[in-house]
């Protein structure tokens, strides 16, 4: 397995080009799946999960012809309605090949998702939703089978707010019949980057970018041009990374609109931000200063910025708590932190950090996403050599991070 070898302590300069949203693209790729028509998408991240949904998306029939960040997809000759466990087991988006499939054919038989091991994150608010709309829905052997003659429109309160859910069931709205009302709906900007696709695909869809979602289905969508939005997780962990190391980048492709909280918190810490148009200059001198902050749901804190900017805090000057609510499981960072002298301790779902004047390089392991990104970032501040294992968590949610790190000034590789 690949892993990185980071030695710390020297400053950023220079500029970085953020890659299309991991988050965005994925539910995005599955719409291909609702129309006959092409789809042709650009700023598609070059990632590992995006190869995966384009492998599961070929096993259906669906037609992929990818360029670079560019991709083009034609759904007229569909004929394989599984998703099978060799390929969901990786990635817990595949989920959102359902709701497509059992919209527009009837019928679907999915794996049930595997993924990072954060938290448990059902699916039966998926299940539940489809039920609601006329599916019959059974789980045998590890599977979702599905079917229904024509899904029907249904008001629909989720016990909770979910993103893939969300997804799965706004998508499958768009080809049923009547008027589908999602209440408790998600407000993510990657739900919202779904929804603006959809329409352009023909879907008629009310009050996009809200928690209360009505659409009224249509008999077929068409293809449809869509740029997939700039990924914020991303651009938020450069930022960290600067925080954490000092010095003075200029983000590019970014969308400033989209992660308020995060910049807040960005400056909170000390970084000078200046933001204009696609861009922003991220500018630090001294120390970071400690922050405090409760994960949730859009628009507030997000869950997938909580280990990186618990990286920035092992190094702050003074004490800060970090509360995670979304998943149960997403303190595994904590313990690899601490292996480079990190001073944080936990209780339930709330860590402690007590801020230490410097990192000491080690061998540490990457045992989720974010967490691979937040042990990137500490091995920059730390002092000596860090080697990460186990990077292809990495590498799912990604583009070439080393590469565009190593471009403005750190000294990090890979390793084969």
């Amino acid at each position: 397995m690949d892993k990185l070898q980071i030695v710390g302590g020297k400053r950023l300069a220079g500029e970085i080009s953020v890659s299309g949203a991991k988050n965005a693209a994925l539910p995005i790729l599955c719409a291909g799946l609702l129309t006959a028509g092409d789809l042709q998408l650009s700023n598609v991240p070059r990632l590992h999960d995006v190869r995966t949904m384009l492998k599961l998306l070929e096993k259906t029939g669906l037609k992929v012809q990818q360029d670079d960040e560019k991709v083009t997809m034609n759904g007229s000759a569909i004929d394989t309605l599984e998703a099978p466990y060799e390929l969901v087991k990786t990635m817990r988006a595949s989920i959102l090949v359902l709701g497509p499939l059992l919209a527009r054919f009837g019928e679907a038989k999915v794996s049930l998702p595997g993924g990072c091991a954060i938290g448990s994150r059902p699916v039966d608010q998926h299940i539940k939703g489809l039920r609601a709309m006329g599916a019959e829905i059974t789980i045998e052997g590890g599977y979702i089978y599905a079917k229904a003659k024509k899904l029907k429109g249904a008001r629909i309160h989720t016990d909770m707010i979910t993103v893939t859910g969300t997804e799965n069931l706004l998508m499958a709205a768009t080809l049923a019949e009547g008027e589908t009302v999602l209440e408790n709906a998600a407000r993510e900007p990657e739900v919202t980057d779904l929804a603006n696709l959809l329409v352009a695909m023909g879907a008629k869809i009310e009050g996009i970018g809200t928690d209360r979602l009505v659409i009224q289905g249509v008999d077929e969508l068409h293809g449809a041009q869509h740029a997939v939005i700039s990924d914020r997780i991303e651009a938020a962990t450069f930022l960290c990374a600067v925080a954490a190391t000092g010095g003075d980048i200029v983000l590019t492709n970014t969308r400033t609109d989209i992660f308020d909280v995060a910049l807040d918190k960005l400056r909170e810490i000390g970084l000078q931000l200046t933001v204009g148009g696609d861009t922003i200059r991220a500018q630090m001198d001294g120390r970071p200063r400690p922050v405090s902050f409760r994960t949730t749901e859009y628009p507030g804190f997000p869950t997938d910025m909580q280990a990186q900017f618990m990286a920035v805090n092992t190094i702050a000057d003074g004490a800060s708590k970090v509360t995670e609510t979304i998943f149960e499981n997403r303190f595994m960072h904590v313990q690899e932190m601490n292996r480079l002298g990190a001073h944080i301790s936990t209780e339930g779902n709330t860590a402690f950090i007590k801020g230490v004047p410097r990192l000491v390089g080690a061998p540490v392991m990457a045992t989720d996403l974010r967490a691979s990104a937040s042990l990137v970032i500490a091995g920059m501040a730390a002092e000596g050599t860090t080697l990460i294992d186990r990077i292809y968590h990495l590498d799912r949610g990604y583009d070439r991070m080393e590469v565009k790190l190593s471009a403005v000034g750190a000294d990090i590789v890979r390793i084969k």
